[in-house]
């Protein structure tokens, strides 16, 4: 049986613990196109970026 050498310090157990208030991604409506998208990314379907042509779509 496993049997830890040294006790957990409250640090490590909070690094650890940590993780668990991970939230999932949220995702918003794109105004222009309806898709689903991250907040502040590109929207890969479009290539807008907040009004602007970033990049090339392909076809």
């Amino acid at each position: 049986m496993a049997v830890p050498k040294r006790k957990t310090s409250p640090m490590k157990r909070g690094f650890r613990r940590s993780a668990d208030a991970l939230a999932s991604a949220s995702y918003v409506e794109d105004k222009d196109s309806g898709e689903l998208r991250r907040p502040h990314h590109v929207d890969l379907k479009t290539g807008m970026y907040r009004g602007r042509q970033v990049l090339d779509v392909k076809k």
